[in-house]
């Protein structure tokens, strides 16, 4: 696969996941006593899945980075796609005019 075909994978694979994990985080975890746990397991999981994608596909990140390089970038574009992810599941549910 080129790596123009790797970056546009990885980002739409990183977004769709982005948007996704904050409700799922929320679906698993909310109890009485875990609700504060919603926030990090989900920046850890995206985080974590970033690092597997950029790993998984080199053309996310610069040609002939090792593989820890490609690890810590990933992670960064998870808790990016994450914050994404939390932005528009707050517009989608406060709309434009705020809550």
């Amino acid at each position: 696969m080129a790596r123009s075909a790797q970056r546009v994978v990885a980002i739409l694979v990183l977004l769709v996941l982005g948007m996704l994990s904050l409700p799922v985080a929320a679906s698993l975890l909310d109890g009485e006593g875990t609700e504060n746990w919603i926030v990090p397991v989900q920046l850890v999981a995206m985080a974590a899945v970033g690092a597997a994608v950029a790993v998984a596909l080199p053309g996310l990140v610069r040609e002939g980075a090792p593989t820890g390089r490609r690890a810590m970038t990933g992670a960064w574009y998870g808790l990016l796609a994450a914050f994404v992810g939390v932005v528009v599941f707050w517009l989608l549910l406060s709309g434009f005019d705020g809550a």
